[in-house]
């Protein structure tokens, strides 16, 4: 077995670490196979970045042959002995579930309980809802690296690196030993190189604020006046690239620790439609709904029984579109009508507090795949 151990200098983390956990407590895990399955391959290497003595360090085991399994697991479970959490990429859906069976398999009851014990960070699991948000194809580790501009000295892919061990195994040689290593390397690299993408991730996860709200009127492209609420927002931490985005007639634009969310404001008559329309009547001329215990004093010939459809009072204000029911009443321009806003009122208008938990739900939904 080939074990190689490594101080990343010069080198640094571009986000507050702390916000996983203890520093010193986090071992970030990347594994080598030469499958899939537990079950039908091989085990050849395991990787571990962790954070000493204010530097960032690497270990890695490599197994000279395909026997060394146990050999590469057994000294992994006694490192990763002093460590509390286990941060990987997908590690969820393959390294995990890989050395746990592997683990099983070979009789290694204590590499068992270490993964039941230490807590596991999944990055993948936390950057991948943002994809649509910045836009990506995927959101593999390559992907991340890529939008943050981070360029590797390994060229081969993980695929690629499953015939060169095979070679090793058979014809060891300084160039496949160093591309085993190498590609390794540069994964835990670049999965702390990749950190700052949670930035994003804690858009939607940490606290925000909004610091400043206004009305803007603007012309679109009809030449039409329209009107919109402008946020501007403090943002817990800052963005490693600004990010745009149009959805759902939203507009959101980040840059640094700020960012600005415009949400269309419409100044319209709107429906507030009663559930219990059976204790109503419609009356027609007034296009109204009135509860039966005021409407019995309507003629009957200017009433009829009320309907879902018809049980309503209408309204001219001011709204603001919402996705879920998150503020009361709730308004339609119809009954049927899949949109649904609620009144921009003055006390609305000085409540900093609601206007931030109403950017919480805006940048939800442009997060989401409304």
């Amino acid at each position: 077995m080939q074990i190689s151990k490594e101080t990343l200098e010069p080198f640094s983390v571009d986000y507050p670490v702390v916000k996983l956990g203890d520093p010193e407590k986090l071992l970030f895990l990347d594994i080598e196979t030469t499958g899939f399955t537990a079950k039908t391959s091989s085990l050849y290497m395991i990787g571990c970045a962790y954070y000493r003595d204010g530097h960032w360090c690497t270990i890695q085991w490599l197994a000279d042959n395909y026997d060394e399994e146990s050999s590469v697991l057994g000294s992994f479970c006694q490192f990763a002995n002093d460590f509390e959490y286990l941060v990987h990429f997908n590690g969820n859906q393959f390294d995990i579930p890989f050395l746990t069976q592997k683990s099983q398999q070979l009789g290694l009851d204590d590499q068992v309980r270490l993964f039941e014990r230490m807590k596991g960070i999944d990055l993948y699991k936390r950057i991948s809802p943002c994809k649509n948000f910045l836009q990506l194809s995927n959101c593999k580790q390559r992907t991340l690296e890529q939008f943050l501009g981070i360029d590797r000295t390994d060229t081969f892919t993980g695929g690629e690196l499953i015939g060169i061990y095979h070679d090793y195994v058979q014809t060891p040689s300084d160039f496949s030993r160093n591309s085993l290593f190498l590609h390794n390397e540069d994964d835990l690299k670049g999965m702390l190189l990749i950190l700052p993408m949670l930035t994003y991730y804690d858009i939607f996860n940490d606290d925000i604020r909004v610091k400043k709200v206004q009305a803007n009127s603007y012309r679109d492209l009809n030449d039409l006046t329209r009107q919109e609420v402008v946020m501007t927002i403090a943002l817990p931490g800052s963005l490693p690239k600004p990010v745009s985005l149009f959805r759902m007639g939203c507009y959101f634009k980040a840059d640094g620790d700020e960012c600005v969310l415009k949400v269309p404001l419409y100044v319209e008559e709107m429906k507030y439609f009663y559930l219990n329309y059976h204790d109503y009547y419609y009356l027609p001329e007034e296009d109204v709904a009135l509860h039966k215990s005021i409407a019995t004093f309507v003629d009957k010939e200017h009433r009829t029984q009320a309907t879902a459809a018809t049980c309503y009072t209408r309204k001219a204000s001011q709204y603001l579109p919402q996705w879920e029911r998150i503020f009361e009443p709730v308004f339609r321009r119809e009954y049927r009508s899949h949109e649904i806003f609620f009144e921009l009122t003055d006390d609305m208008k000085r409540d900093r507090a609601a206007f931030t938990q109403y950017a919480k739900h805006v940048l939800s939904v442009l997060g989401s795949n409304y």
